[in-house]
């Protein structure tokens, strides 16, 4: 079965039940559109935006887009790239793809026009998907990539050198071209979040879709009754591989633009959202905002709410503390993953190990792990060493990069280049990034723990620590701080005294109050940072942003 054959299944169980719904509080028109058939009926009423889309119409309209494609002569090993923020055509133009037989490439919506041009290359794409927020970034660099490459427009007002999607798809035929498609065959390229450098272009089968959903539902026992709130971009592998639990069991999935405390937990009791994953920076605005009285949980609906679950970056167990406080009757998860594993779930902490928090858990469903040194040998249980991970969801490799496949693919194990250690129950701890690790006088010192020991302070937001460097010890690590809204200004000497609790050789050698940039998936951008902070001469700055 491939995540296809999902799709068909829940169009024939459930054809006049919801599938998808998106929630928009950003847009201005306050309409409510429902998909009927092909068309839009639009009501006007005081709600934010809103439309919604049933299985069957799911099903039709990634049919129509299928055959549109073929129509042009798309064929298997064709690339075709999708370039739009989170919306309701987001899904069945991915299924549209797949059901052609061609490779899907979902693009970052943060991508410079440069980037894109750079991407479409990379991957051979030989069709462009793009919405009405990237027609500038587009057509800056349309001359370059217009040649051998369709340009489909998705919205209102198509560009002239582009071509209407909507326009074309409403004339393909609805039915399913049922393009025979197999496990081993090429399904998607996903690019690397670029926190570590340039982007590279990761390539998996079917299975790794498949692998993706069965897992997911395996560990998060998705039923068909539950809703599933995604808010991060679908583009990347986190987002779209937690809703796949969904496709399997046919339950409904909810995409909202917008993460502030009051549009997440209004979204969630409108729509009755039983399953939502998190950011750290989201559920630590949401305690903010607890903590400030800006929202009241008695205002809103949550009973239903039973599982918060984080990933994509290294989580405080200090937050999730405060979490379980404020919601008891949640169950929790923390989910580690990599695009080259499929995103989310190689690694998991399980709902029924909350006593482990802090961890990032166990293998996770048909996955196995290891911890290795710097020549490849695995180390005892308590030493850090390189993560390195294997099952069904690997990449097949780095799509034209076989130097960069050998150095990562290695025995068929994924080095994932995370710093991890076992303890003596068989639980995973990550320690940090490889390339952030801070060597300052011999001594490493692995920033994931400086941070979580800051995130502990009531003062702080964020933070985010790097190395920056000194004559004497090659490197010393500073520490970014971002307070909350409403704390009180600190200075740099509270934060050391704050950190007397750690050893000497881990406190911070400098302190910088300013905001901690994250990408999308809530990585923190730390090359960025490097690049500001990363001068011989950087002085602490007592300002509170």
């Amino acid at each position: 079965m491939t995540i296809v054959d999902m799709l068909r299944a829940n169009a024939e169980k459930y054809p006049s039940e919801v599938a998808l719904v998106e929630v928009n509080p950003e847009r201005r028109e306050n309409r409510h559109i429902t998909w009927r058939d092909y068309d839009l009926v639009e009501t006007t009423d005081d709600e934010p935006f809103r439309r919604e889309m049933t299985w069957s119409v799911f099903d039709e309209k990634a049919n129509r887009f299928a055959n549109l494609l073929l129509s042009r002569g798309v064929r298997k090993d064709d690339k075709v790239a999708i370039l739009l923020y989170n919306c309701i055509e987001w899904l069945p133009l991915y299924f549209g793809v797949l059901k052609s037989g061609a490779t899907v490439v979902p693009l970052n919506f943060r991508y410079s026009s440069d980037e894109i041009a750079y991407c479409l290359d990379k991957a051979d794409v030989d069709i462009l998907v793009f919405g009405p927020e990237f027609i500038g970034r587009v057509e800056e660099i349309v001359d370059r990539i217009h040649a051998g490459r369709l340009l489909f427009y998705v919205g209102d007002d198509c560009p002239t050198w582009a071509e209407s999607y909507r326009e074309l798809a409403s004339l393909c035929s609805s039915a399913d071209p049922r393009v025979p498609l197999s496990a081993d065959e090429d399904a998607a390229i996903y690019f690397s979040s670029g926190t570590t450098g340039f982007p590279k272009a990761i390539l998996h089968h079917h299975e790794s879709l498949t692998q993706a959903a069965e897992m997911e539902q395996h560990h998060h026992g998705q039923t068909h009754d539950d809703v599933f709130l995604c808010i991060p971009p679908l583009y990347h592998t986190g987002a779209c591989m937690h809703w796949m639990g969904s496709l399997l069991a046919g339950g409904r999935g909810v995409l909202l633009r917008g993460v502030s405390p009051k549009t997440v937990l209004e979204t969630v009791s409108n729509e009755g959202c039983t399953i939502v994953w998190l950011l750290v920076p989201w559920a630590q605005d949401i305690l903010v905002a607890l903590e400030e009285g800006t929202v009241r949980l008695e205002n809103y609906h949550l009973d239903q709410w039973r599982l918060m679950h984080i990933g994509a970056q290294p989580v405080p167990e200090s937050l999730i503390l405060r979490w379980r406080a404020v919601f008891p009757h949640h169950a929790y998860d923390t989910n580690y993953g990599l695009s080259e594993s499929m995103g989310p779930g190689c690694v998991h902490l399980g709902l029924e190990n909350i006593d482990h928090v802090g961890a990032i858990g166990v293998p996770g469903y048909r996955w196995e792990c290891k911890i290795v040194d710097e020549v490849g040998h695995e180390v005892e249980p308590g030493e850090v060493g390189e993560l390195c991970v294997r099952g069904p969801g690997l990449m097949e490799c780095y799509y034209k990069d076989p130097e960069a496949t050998a150095e990562t693919l290695v025995a068929g194990w994924l080095h994932t280049g995370d710093m991890a250690r076992q303890d003596e129950d068989g639980f995973y701890w990550l320690v940090d990034r490889k390339k952030d690790v801070v060597i300052m006088g011999g001594e490493n010192i692995y920033p994931v723990e400086v941070e979580g020991f800051l995130m502990g302070h009531p003062a702080i937001k964020d933070v985010a620590v790097i190395g920056l460097p000194d004559e004497r010890l090659g490197e010393i690590p500073a520490a970014i701080v971002e307070l909350k809204p409403e704390a009180e200004a600190l200075t740099e000497d509270d934060v050391m005294q704050f950190c007397k609790k750690l050893p000497r050789y881990k406190r911070p050698r400098k302190v910088i109050f300013a905001p901690v940039p994250r990408n999308p998936t809530g990585k923190i951008e730390k090359p960025a940072l490097r690049a500001k902070y990363g001068a011989d001469s950087i002085v602490a700055r007592e300002t509170r942003h």
